[in-house]
This record gives structure tokens, C-alpha cells and sequence, in this order.
């Protein structure tokens, strides 16, 4: 938990110092389009501090009430923040139509550069990290930022091509379009985090097939494990409930048959420390 938090303050202090910077130079710059970005950076600081508030309240151990402990809570945190994309984009969609036509100045076509420079490394370190970790807040937050990538190059093409409305006309509305299409990238990730944070919410179990496999293969290594019947991974936020059915030899005392788990749990939690619960339920078998 620590480790993530050390990673959305880093990611907040960039957020911290674009947002400022491109709305400063999209108003000094007369570009609807950077502030419209500007404001984006300033949805991305709100994200992180929800990704903190929601990495400490996922980190509480478990109790009476939550067997599993509260990993959970860490895919509640990323609906508020899909929630809070969409509304920023549905916002900077709606206020494209009210903006007047304005030449934005050639300093916002540096600004731009430099947010794009920025944004990729901060984006590609949060995804990186959240895929280490197995954060969905990080994965979450890492996506948004990469529309921020997106978002500023539409701004950087925008303001390059109005400075030739003298000879082309019609580019003068490229700013306009550039906030249009922004706002659609944000909305976009929005229900793109939704759509998946919803599913874990609701207790999609994981589909990967290798880890099954290797499971699998430690429990059959034991001569008096006859077959698997079922195996599920349930993700918990940063960490894994294994629910595994096995047939057994029914001719083994309760206390082997228990001894026999106990040894099968401690292989898997070695090789995967990320699987922090079991529920192994053995089905007695005739030879």
C-alpha cells in the first residue's frame, strides 16, 4: 500500500504542475482547447487523491464482517473516478459550443509539446506500476492520463493548423473540434473504467489461463489428488481468493486429507504470495 501511494503522490505533483501550466497558457495563449486539457491535468489530481483515499481503506486487513478483507473497495474508488471522467467530459463537449474563435498564439503549440513529453512517461509509469502491483487504481489512473497523451497532441495539431487560417479559412475552427474531440477521448476512458471495475465489483473471476494451468499441475504432483473439478481466482483488489474443488482418495483419514491441503495451500502461496485466501473443498473418490 505504501508503495502505491509513493506512486500517486509522484503522479499528483506532475498533475499538479501541467494543470496550472496549460491553463495559464491556454488563457494567455487564447486556446480553448489547452484549457479545456488544462482541466483534464486537473481531473487526473482529483483521480489520485481518490487512488490514495482508496488504497488505505483497501489495505485494511480483514474482520468478522469482510473474511476477505477490503480489496474491494479499491474498485469502488475506481467507479468514482470513471464517473468523475465522464463528467469532465461531457463538460468540456458542452462548453466547445459556447467558445468564440480565437488564433491561439504559437507559445501553445510549445506548451502542448512539452505536456505530451510529460504526460507519456507519467501514463506509461502508472501502468506499469498498477500491472506490478496489481492496482486497479493505478491501472485506472495510468489510463486516464493516457488520454491526456492523446488529448494534448489533438491540442498541438489544433494550434499548428489555425496558424494558417490566413491562407486556409476554415482551419480557424480547429480549436473548437480539437475540445470536441478531447471531450469524446475522456468520455471514452470513462466507460472504458466503468465497464471494468463494474465487472470486478461484481466478481469476475480471472481468466488466466497459464496460473490455472501451473495450479493445476501442484495438485495433481500429488499422487493422492485424483482430479480437479473446478477453479476459480477471485480478484480482490491487489490480491486473489482461490476456490479450487479437488476429488481425493476416499480411503485417506481426515487428517492426512487436511495434512495434504495444508502442504498443496503453502506450495501455491510461495509460488503465488498474491493469492492471500483459500477455500479448497476435497470430494472424497473410490480408486
Amino acid at each position: 500500500m505504501k508503495k502505491i501511494i509513493h506512486v500517486m503522490r509522484m503522479s499528483i505533483l506532475v498533475n499538479v504542475v501541467l494543470a496550472i501550466g496549460k491553463i495559464l497558457a491556454g488563457w494567455l495563449g487564447s486556446s480553448g482547447a489547452l484549457i479545456a486539457d488544462g482541466i483534464h491535468s486537473f481531473s487526473d489530481l482529483v483521480t489520485d487523491f481518490c487512488a490514495i483515499l482508496g488504497s488505505k481503506m483497501a489495505a485494511k486487513p480483514a474482520d468478522k464482517e469482510h473474511p476477505y478483507g477490503h480489496g474491494r473497495l479499491e474498485y469502488m474508488t475506481s467507479l468514482v473516478i470513471g464517473i468523475m471522467i465522464l463528467g469532465v467530459g461531457f463538460s468540456v463537449i458542452y462548453g466547445a459550443f459556447s467558445r468564440e474563435i480565437t488564433i491561439p498564439s504559437v507559445f501553445v503549440i510549445f506548451v502542448s509539446f512539452i505536456s505530451i513529453v510529460a504526460k507519456l512517461c507519467l501514463s506509461t509509469y502508472l501502468i506499469r506500476k498498477g500491472n506490478e502491483y496489481h492496482s486497479n487504481v493505478l491501472t485506472a489512473s495510468g489510463k486516464e492520463s493516457r488520454t491526456d497523451v492523446i488529448s494534448s497532441f489533438v491540442v498541438l495539431l489544433s494550434s499548428s493548423c489555425m496558424q494558417f487560417t490566413n491562407e486556409i479559412p476554415i482551419l480557424k475552427y480547429a480549436d473548437l473540434v480539437a475540445m470536441i474531440v478531447v471531450g469524446i477521448l475522456i468520455v471514452h476512458v470513462g466507460f472504458g473504467v466503468l465497464k471494468e471495475n463494474l465487472s470486478a465489483v461484481l466478481g469476475e473471476r480471472e481468466m488466466d489461463r497459464k496460473v490455472q494451468n501451473e495450479i493445476e499441475a501442484l495438485a495433481q504432483s500429488y499422487e493422492e489428488i485424483y482430479h480437479i473439478e473446478s477453479i476459480y481466482l477471485i480478484k480482490y483488489g491487489s490480491y486473489y481468493c482461490l476456490d479450487l474443488v479437488i476429488h481425493m482418495d476416499g480411503g485417506l483419514t481426515l487428517i492426512y486429507a487436511h495434512k495434504i491441503i495444508d502442504q498443496l495451500e503453502d506450495q501455491i502461496r510461495k509460488k503465488y504470495p498474491d493469492i492471500q485466501y483459500f477455500n479448497i473443498h476435497m470430494e472424497p473418490e473410490e480408486k
